[in-house]
């Protein structure tokens, strides 16, 4: 397992936390996922041999928010 931390913009809501969460627990590889608004970071755990950090950053971005 590889764990990486994403800095998502343009999250005002526990919402939007609640579709972050969702977009990446989505992502084939992904084993587990805990976003905070309050820091704008999403901490994911995933199997670099089924998921990329590429990946993990366009399902974000895909959903409507920012990766930095």
């Amino acid at each position: 397992m590889q764990t990486v931390t994403l800095d998502v913009k343009g999250m005002s809501c526990q919402g939007c936390v609640g579709s972050v969460t969702r977009v990446l627990k989505a992502t084939p590889g992904v084993e587990s996922v805990d976003v905070q608004l309050a820091s704008g970071k999403a901490q994911v755990s995933f199997d670099p041999a089924r998921a990329s950090i590429d990946q993990l950053r366009r399902a974000v971005e895909d959903a409507g928010y920012d990766v930095a």
